[in-house]
């Protein structure tokens, strides 16, 4: 009780030096912690072994893409003290973004996006999320629904100014994200497991946030951030409740007929349903029309499509 504790509150230290670190290093502080506490948190039940080992993957392909991370902050120290600035701030680095050659800014932002790829689950980097689902149910609603895995997205829209002079990288972003998101809501069709649903679509939500950035609506990917980690972390924590109730059962094709046994889960899950599902009126409507009226207006019919 007191381990879980611990790890979760440091989790919450970590994120919380994430997001309002001011410089890059800083950032990397932080997006480190996540990284660690979600290691940790996968790999609560240690003593089963398919447990631990899935634990070590996330540590194992989250390092891959914070070696592209770290690659990305050596470029733009590299770009920026050529230009006698030595600091890392991401006011210093907006006031003198224009300075950096189109090259280095295209190949900082591609490492960068590389780190967000681990982080944040995608193609290439997507396949420690579904094995993440061993952990206890609150780690999976807080972490790998709500929190950790949109970091990559928070990144990239801090860098907004780096990215949007380099073309080249932003369709990177988009690309990747409209394929993500089109690649693991199919796989989650065939899944079978309650969690490892919900792990795939969380996967394919934050494809369609890197689609918004790749566009340049920063504004609307970290409204459906916000907008996702309600309905996601509910759905979780509703898949929590079904399997206490089916005493631990994970198993979809075990289930049926729990409207009546469970209403109050029942009725919290439709609701995050319908909102995840874009139904007008529910708040992912709002979030995801926005990602999508940005492709449209910026000339990308087929991402939009």
């Amino acid at each position: 009780y007191a381990r879980f504790f611990a790890y979760m509150n440091l989790f919450t230290l970590s994120m919380l030096v994430l997001v309002l670190a001011d410089n890059m290093l800083f950032m990397f502080i932080g997006w480190e912690g996540v990284g660690f506490c979600s290691y940790v948190l996968i790999a609560f039940w240690y003593d089963n072994a398919q447990f631990a080992y899935n634990g070590r993957k996330a540590f194992v392909v989250n390092r891959i893409g914070d070696a592209g991370f770290l690659l990305g902050i050596f470029a733009l120290v590299a770009s920026f003290a050529s230009q006698g600035v030595w600091t890392l701030d991401f006011a210093t680095m907006r006031e003198h973004v224009g300075g950096v050659s189109p090259v280095v800014a295209t190949v900082a932002a591609l490492l960068l996006f590389l780190g967000a790829t681990g982080k944040s689950a995608q193609i290439p980097l997507y396949v420690w999320l579904p094995d993440a689902m061993v952990g206890p149910t609150p780690v999976s609603a807080l972490i790998h629904a709500a929190t950790m895995v949109t970091a990559g997205v928070y990144m990239v829209a801090r860098l907004g100014f780096l990215y949007q002079t380099t073309p080249a990288a932003m369709e990177a972003v988009a690309a990747i994200g409209g394929l993500t998101a089109f690649f693991a809501a199919t796989v989650a069709l065939a899944q079978s497991d309650i969690k490892r649903v919900l792990a795939y679509s969380t996967i394919s939500q934050i494809g369609y946030m890197f689609l918004g950035a790749g566009v340049g609506a920063f504004g609307a990917a970290v409204f459906h951030i916000t907008t996702h980690a309600f309905f996601k972390a509910l759905l979780f924590l509703g898949a929590g409740s079904v399997m206490h109730a089916l005493g631990g059962e994970q198993e979809m094709s075990r289930m049926g007929g729990l409207r009546r046994k469970l209403p109050v889960t029942h009725a919290t899950m439709l609701v995050a349903t319908l909102a995840i599902t874009a139904i007008p009126g529910f708040s992912g409507f709002f979030s995801k029309d926005q990602i999508l009226e940005a492709a449209y207006v910026s000339g990308h019919y087929w991402l939009w499509a």
